[in-house]
């Protein structure tokens, strides 16, 4: 089967890919899980090019699972959120975080997760062996998360090189 013929298989799991199979929809779903909401932010920490996040995020919008909210009308400028659709990946984002917490880690400088995370409810750290109480469907609204400080230092180094590279490319 063809890559492109996948979202047309019976396959559940197929057709979910054909949805959020690469790492840059997920990677979009993470930041805005964060509160990253306006197009460069979400650049800015994704890395990706203009024209690819543009892409991706019409395709997320003509598939449900985000939508835009206006939030300038000169310019036009818009924020992207969640839609119930999209908050439903979050369990999906909370695997593998967990499967990197205790795989990727392992042997690894890097013990500290980038983001530690306590269920609100119960006050339970979220670690890779955490699981939802009483099967109830998760969202990253139900946790308080605070970033390491070793990741929020990479973030804003991701926003500096960003707003750099404008400028040198202003400038040009």
């Amino acid at each position: 089967m063809s890559w492109k013929n996948v979202s047309e298989s019976l396959c559940d799991v197929a057709l979910a890919l054909a949805v959020v199979g690469d790492r840059w929809t997920l990677l979009i779903m993470r930041e805005i899980s964060l509160g990253s909401r306006r197009f460069e932010e979400i650049q800015a920490q994704t890395g990706m090019s203009s024209l690819l996040l543009a892409n991706r995020l019409k395709r997320l919008e003509s598939d449900g699972v985000i939508e835009r909210r206006l939030y300038s009308e000169h310019p036009k400028r818009y924020e992207y959120h969640s839609t119930q659709k999209g908050k439903d990946l979050d369990p999906v984002l909370l695997a593998l975080r967990a499967w990197s917490l205790k795989y990727e880690r392992c042997g690894s400088k890097k013990k500290r997760p980038a983001v530690h995370l306590i269920y609100k409810e119960t006050g339970e750290v979220i670690d890779e062996t955490w699981s939802v109480p009483n099967g109830k469907p998760f969202h990253f609204s139900d946790a308080q998360g605070t970033m390491s400080k070793e990741w929020r230092a990479e973030r804003d180094a991701n926003k500096l090189a960003f707003q750099a590279g404008k400028k040198k490319a202003k400038a040009s």
